[in-house]
């Protein structure tokens, strides 16, 4: 699923994400739990601001933002 996602920028562009949106709602990125690479793309498992985890890939050749996972909190 393709989503907007704002981002600071600090040695290669679009380093952390800080907010994204998707389904008309937008979620502000509480905490970065891990970050990988691949040859490709950047990922990201961010905790947001309603409590869920979310993993979220930058394509950079595209320069397109996904979601590629999702677990709700635990309640």
């Amino acid at each position: 699923m393709l989503i907007d996602v704002e981002s600071n920028s600090g040695y290669r562009a679009d380093e952390q994400p800080v907010r994204f949106a998707m389904g008309g709602r937008t979620y502000d990125v509480i905490e970065m739990e891990d970050r990988w690479y691949s040859p490709r793309a950047m990922y990201f498992r961010v905790v947001a601001s309603d409590g869920n985890r979310y993993v979220l890939c930058h394509d950079e050749e595209a320069d397109l933002w996904s979601l590629e996972a999702f677990r709700a909190k635990d309640d």
